[in-house]
């Protein structure tokens, strides 16, 4: 933000909000600076009790609530600037994690003249980390390994320091980093406040506190372990042998797909994303098997949206601060069930809406039921979608691109070429070939495909019972041109079309929104005044048409587009060895890069 502006700005907004929390003008600038007005409600409630004293603290809050100002902020103001004896530790539990507090914690003390913060971390130089160590460093950000590591060979000195933060306290403990959490906290001082940061509280959190804790303040945002309303939940019944063609569907049918995918193992991980970029989707890999390089190089292609699917492990995705993603796709669900609510937390961020999908056989139902218990919230059991429903949902999706496609001058050039060759074509014959191009492609492949959903799938959970007039068949299915980019997400185009219609929110279900289009259902006597009522009606200045779906039982899903195998080129990132975590397959091709769509 420019200085004139910047100024402008803090002089024509309310800040009383932060200042009211105590903080001072160089900290409420800074948050200006980076456009927070307004403090979460994990920071209206820590950052008073945090600068009120010396205090140790557990909050409890989701992930994407803004827990690293919570304790960042107060810390901040805590710390005598002029020093270079390290005053406060920060533990997190991975680099990708640990690099992403830094960054925020050097935004947030931009004013301090002198401040020094330092990321130390396994994967990295220890030379290079213990050099920039010898400058002094008031605050470190650390992981518990390569902490415990630099203070066994002298770099690093706690018996000063006055603050220590647990950050993702209960995944530090998950990753088993119990004893060396033990080590830090036993040689630093007794008198220390230690500020616990956790999404759940399990017994190993409650064993940190009542050991090394005195009398902790406690704070908690929302119940213990539950998720966001912000992220609709969903579970798809498949067999066993058919989770990889399932996953391709799920993607197929969401032409806008920014999505995670949690695998369990790295050797999951791995192997799920060569299958997408062979079957050429703009997939990559993060897992703790490659090297920091390779990290960065996957992890910055997500954040530019250059790949649309990263495939994670649960301890590679610590760190991954994206707020648009999309989908969270469980491919394999967690033996722990509080990982879960990790895995959700990484989408409906920063305001936005999201949704979490499991991909399930029948022995994992149970898992379901007591992740519903434990997040309080209730998942819809939904279809996978079928080989025509995919296809009519990427050819609106072509109509609305080639509609939407602004018109490059460059080809004014071939357009006398162009018109000899498609003379005689009227203009309802070159829709038809152009549609048919696209419809040809996804017909082909999904023509004869299975139905890949559970025989058992429906009616497996007392949930989906008391759902069961979202499957049913005497329901209308209608295409609206309304999506994405008009920036409607499931709940806002549910607002939008009950608040047109006057309608309950019960009565319009099974919302699906795209790029530029959505779907959605309601029981068949609301036909008629559903159709002209909407087509009467305008968003924001301009007409909306509606029609009846072509396909009625059109599964809800996420999308990228499929493309054939070997086909043309390879992008500039399928180049590079190992840049998606692994060498690509001799004699394979990875395909070209696929476009948002």
């Amino acid at each position: 933000m420019p200085l004139i502006y910047a100024n402008w700005h803090r002089q024509s907004i309310d800040m009383t909000t932060f200042k009211a929390l105590g903080l001072e003008e160089p900290f409420v600038n800074a948050t200006l600076d980076l456009g927070f007005e307004t403090p979460t409600e994990i920071q209206e409630k820590t950052i008073p009790v945090l600068l009120s004293g010396e205090t140790d603290l557990i909050a409890l809050a989701q992930t994407g609530t803004g827990k690293t100002a919570a304790f960042g902020l107060p810390l901040l103001q805590s710390i005598a600037v002029e020093s270079r004896i390290t005053q406060a530790v920060i533990l997190s539990p991975t680099r990708e994690l640990c690099m992403q507090i830094t960054q925020e914690i050097k935004q947030y003390g931009k004013y301090l003249k002198g401040l020094n913060a330092v990321a130390v971390y396994g994967g990295a130089s220890i030379s290079e980390q213990a050099k920039q160590l010898k400058k002094g460093a008031q605050i470190i950000i650390a992981t518990p390994g390569r902490l415990k590591d630099l203070m066994s060979r002298g770099y690093i000195d706690l018996g000063k320091i006055s603050f220590c933060i647990l950050d993702e306290a209960d995944e530090m403990l998950n990753m088993g980093f119990y004893p060396e959490i033990k080590e830090i906290l036993s040689k630093s001082p007794n008198d220390k406040a230690t500020w616990l940061f956790s999404a759940t509280m399990p017994k190993e959190v409650s064993r940190i506190a009542m050991k090394f804790m005195n009398d902790p303040f406690e704070i908690s945002v929302g119940e213990k372990n539950t998720s966001t309303d912000s992220v609709r939940h969903e579970y798809y019944t498949i067999g066993g042998r058919d989770r990889y063609p399932a996953l391709k569907r799920l993607v197929d049918a969401n032409p806008g797909i920014f999505s995670l995918i949690f695998c369990r193992t790295k050797r999951d991980t791995q192997r799920i994303a060569e299958k997408l970029i062979e079957d050429g989707y703009n997939a990559g890999a993060i897992h703790g098997d490659l090297s920091q390089n390779q990290r960065d190089l996957v992890m910055n292609a997500f954040r530019k949206k250059q790949l649309q699917l990263l495939v994670a492990t649960d301890v590679a995705a610590r760190g991954i601060d994206v707020d648009d993603i999309t989908h969270v796709i469980n491919y394999q669900l967690s033996d722990e069930i509080e990982t879960y609510t990790h895995r959700s937390g990484r989408t409906g961020r920063a305001g936005r809406s999201g949704i979490s999908m499991v991909i399930a056989t029948r022995s994992e139902l149970r898992k379901i039921h007591a992740i519903e218990k434990k997040i309080k919230q209730e998942f819809v059991n939904k279809k996978i979608p079928t080989g025509l429903e995919i296809c009519e949902i990427q050819l609106y999706h072509l109509a609305n691109k080639v509609k939407e496609t602004a018109i490059d001058q460059d080809i004014e050039g071939y357009l006398p070429a162009i018109n000899d060759v498609l003379e005689g074509i009227t203009r309802e014959e070159l829709i038809n070939k152009m549609m048919s191009v696209e419809f040809k492609r996804f017909h082909n492949y999904y023509s004869k495909s299975k139905d890949l959903n559970s025989p058992s799938g429906n009616g497996e959970s007392r949930q989906a019972k008391s759902r069961s007039k979202s499957y049913a068949p005497d329901t209308i299915r209608y295409f609206i041109t309304l999506g994405e980019r008009d920036g409607l997400d499931w709940k806002s185009l549910k607002d939008f079309v009950t608040g047109v219609l006057k309608l309950q929110g019960e009565e319009i279900f099974r919302i699906d929104v795209k790029e530029s289009f959505s779907f959605f259902n309601t029981a068949p006597d609301l036909q008629d005044f559903v159709l002209s009522t909407l087509s009467a009606s305008e968003f924001k200045g301009r007409p909306i048409s509606i029609e009846i779906s072509r396909n009625p039982e059109i599964a809800p899903g996420g999308g990228g587009r499929r493309r054939k195998k070997s086909r043309g080129k390879s992008s500039k990132f399928n180049k590079r060895d190992n840049f998606y975590g692994g060498k690509r397959k001799k004699g394979k091709s990875s395909g070209k890069r696929r476009k948002n769509r």
